[in-house]
């Protein structure tokens, strides 16, 4: 084998900014849409395939004080929110899910993490094969910034240290 295929990586998984994921969001047709959160931010990590960014995952704290649908026990203080997960190609949110919840979430210090699937538009198996628990369905209010309507979402968990 030519040893200018080990020469670079093929694939790697690192952060990246939030404007960056926003445009992939954009451009893959995340049906969310971009990442906006006022001023909270996010950390967001991206999968490349060469020098092209193929996945990404962000991450956002809670924007209530509990999570929805009556799961008192998931505070901002011990959870965080995989607010976003979308890829350029199917099979490829399975690999950056597993990528952000082995290495991402146990470097961001939280004990739970959680992330909302839309009831009408997923089926879940994304979560559901990584091994996270639906805990919870939840019904959002209108989208104040576009208006959209309010959509129902299962919760999906993950508890670090499983």
């Amino acid at each position: 084998m030519p040893n200018d295929l080990f020469d670079n990586s093929l694939v790697r998984f690192t952060s990246i900014e939030l404007d960056d994921a926003n445009v992939a969001l954009s451009k893959w047709g995340h049906k969310m849409g971009p990442l906006h959160r006022g001023n909270q931010g996010a950390v967001c990590f991206g999968l490349f395939y060469r020098d092209d960014l193929v996945a990404v995952a962000t991450t956002s704290y809670l924007i209530s004080a509990v999570v929805g649908g009556g799961l008192k026990h998931l505070t901002r203080e011990n959870c965080c929110e995989l607010s976003r997960l979308c890829a350029s190609r199917a099979g490829l949110c399975r690999v950056a899910l597993r990528l952000w919840r082995e290495f991402v979430l146990p470097s961001l210090g939280f004990r739970f993490a959680i992330s909302y699937q839309d009831a009408d538009l997923h089926n879940g198996n994304t979560y559901r094969f990584d091994g996270w628990k639906r805990v919870g369905r939840s019904k959002s209010g209108p989208d104040t910034r576009s208006g959209r309507a309010g959509r129902d979402k299962w919760i999906w968990m993950w508890e670090a240290n499983q």
